[in-house]
């Protein structure tokens, strides 16, 4: 075991000395474009848009921005995707789909179906293994790359209906792990297809002891209960107690910025964070470098990017997308401003709004942040408040007053007149939600110029609730969306406010 151990990691060194030469962005999507439009010209959609007209151009990425209509999930269900669930072939993506991701995102209460393909799984595959080369970067000893990988994802034991199946997209990749992976895998098969959260934590927390782990995957949220579970059954001070050779923790799906400081407590020993973007629709981009808060856009792997300038001109005041929006390619793009990100896959999404929004922080070699949602903003007034703005808050928020912050959510609200934001921390014991406030509201006033200069007229006040942490899983749990593929919303809208606020009044 040792000597494996010391040739991967030897291997994952030489595999990130060894650089092959890079075309430069533009034509790395260029070729990806090309070979999209290629694979499904004879599609339903590749028709229905001509693509054999876009490929003879003598500008592809313009005439397919020119000749293929932009959408969000609603409007490519309801003109496309419906279809493949009716299991009919050659819709958007040569073939039946046989695999759908249920994503419900953080928006919207029902299920949304994503198709995946045999050439995505391949393209998740594929990233997986490049971020995993990236461990070579680092510090570690070589007997780190013998121990086990904690993945904790959806259940593989999918929903079949039909002729197709459906379920998380972790627990469809978690269904298809390569046999040499497996050794390293955990919590294995066996676990992995336990649709109950609780029951599967539970499994996890009792079989935790035989284990020796080396890296955790997963959701923060769900990571720090599964932590906690573990610590509390054996009555130990830290996971390190149990796993002594954790050394790496690799998380994506939310913004690690509440968390970094409640997840310290867990370990004993220094951790790399290491960050990743993999949604529903595809492996998006990775940590590349210890150390970094940005990752790198994945050029080459079956997803074609273009960017939407999140402003007013593009999305109206509810987030939804205007019609005939602006998109830039990737050699349009400039660094510290915010975009919504559009892809086309090889699973047969086409200029589809993904509802994330990107910053780069570097063109040269496309690595970006991600800023929020294209719903997830507060501009009630033109505050123009949005989740990145509202992470840093708590972060700091947490770190100031030293407060465990887990969870949070904010809505606008009518008041005297205007508006005002009500926000809801999640904190387990007594907390001064006067000082909370006062504090809270200064360092969004320090953030964004925008936000201070409202506070002094049309958003009249501010308020601050702290309600359990439990309350936040609870909520979640009586919608359906207990699990590791689920986040809380970090703004609640329209229904969703009265939801939460039926649910407080309830519990």
């Amino acid at each position: 075991m040792p000597l494996l151990g010391a040739l991967i990691k030897q291997g994952l060194i030489l595999g990130n000395k060894v650089k092959l030469r890079e075309h430069s962005p533009m034509k790395q999507q260029q070729k990806v474009l090309e070979e999209l439009l290629s694979t499904a010209e004879n599609t339903a959609f590749g028709r229905h848009y001509d693509f054999n007209k876009i490929l003879a151009s003598n500008n592809i990425p313009r005439a397919f921005q020119e000749g293929v209509d932009v959408f969000n999930y609603s409007s490519i269900y309801e003109k496309w995707w419906h279809r493949c669930l009716k299991e009919e072939p050659d819709v958007c993506w040569p073939g039946k789909i046989q695999y759908f991701a249920l994503s419900s995102g953080t928006s919207d209460s029902a299920s949304k179906h994503i198709p995946v393909t045999d050439a995505m799984m391949r393209s998740l595959r594929k990233a997986s293994i490049r971020h995993i080369v990236t461990l070579g970067k680092y510090d570690l000893p070589a007997s780190f790359f013998t121990k086990g990988i904690l993945w904790l994802g959806g259940s593989t034991d999918l929903n079949q209906n039909g002729g197709y199946f459906e379920g998380d997209v972790s627990g469809i990749s978690a269904r298809k792990v390569p046999i040499w992976f497996q050794r390293y895998y955990k919590p294995g098969n066996k676990i992995s297809k336990v649709k109950d959260w609780n029951i599967k934590l539970e499994e996890i927390t009792l079989q935790a002891k035989n284990w020796d782990i080396g890296i955790i995957t997963g959701v923060p949220a769900w990571i720090q209960i599964l932590l906690e579970k573990v610590i509390s059954h054996y009555k130990v001070e830290t996971i390190h107690d149990i796993w002594p050779n954790l050394k790496v923790y690799a998380h994506g799906g939310v913004s690690f910025e509440p968390y970094r400081k409640g997840f310290s407590k867990f370990f004993a020993k220094p951790v790399h964070y290491i960050e990743m973007y993999p949604a529903s629709e595809g492996f998006i981009a990775y940590q590349d470098v210890p150390d970094s808060r940005s990752m790198k856009l994945i050029l080459n792997n079956g997803l074609y990017y273009e960017f939407v300038p999140f402003n007013d001109k593009n999305f109206d005041e509810n987030g939804e997308l205007r019609e005939n929006p602006e998109a830039l390619l990737i050699n349009e793009v400039k660094t510290g401003e915010d975009y919504a990100l559009l892809i086309s896959t090889c699973a047969g999404a086409w200029r589809y709004l993904i509802g994330d929004v990107v910053r780069f922080t570097d063109t040269v070699n496309c690595e970006i942040v991600i800023s929020g949602r294209t719903k997830h903003f507060l501009s009630l007034v033109g505050e123009h408040l949005s989740v990145d703005n509202m992470n840093k808050a708590i972060a700091q928020l947490s770190s100031d007053m030293k407060l465990d912050i887990r969870e949070y959510t904010v809505s606008g609200i009518p008041y005297d007149g205007t508006f005002a934001h009500q926000w809801y921390i999640g904190l387990d014991g007594d907390a001064d939600k006067k000082a909370i406030k006062e504090k809270l509201d200064g360092i969004l006033k320090q953030l964004n110029d925008d936000y201070a200069v409202e506070r002094g007229s049309a958003l009249k006040e501010i308020f601050v609730e702290t309600v359990p942490v439990d309350a936040f899983y609870g909520f979640m749990n009586s919608k359906g969306k207990l699990g590791g593929q689920n986040k809380f919303p970090r703004v609640l809208k329209a229904t969703q406010l009265d939801d939460w606020k039926n649910y407080l009044a309830n519990n």
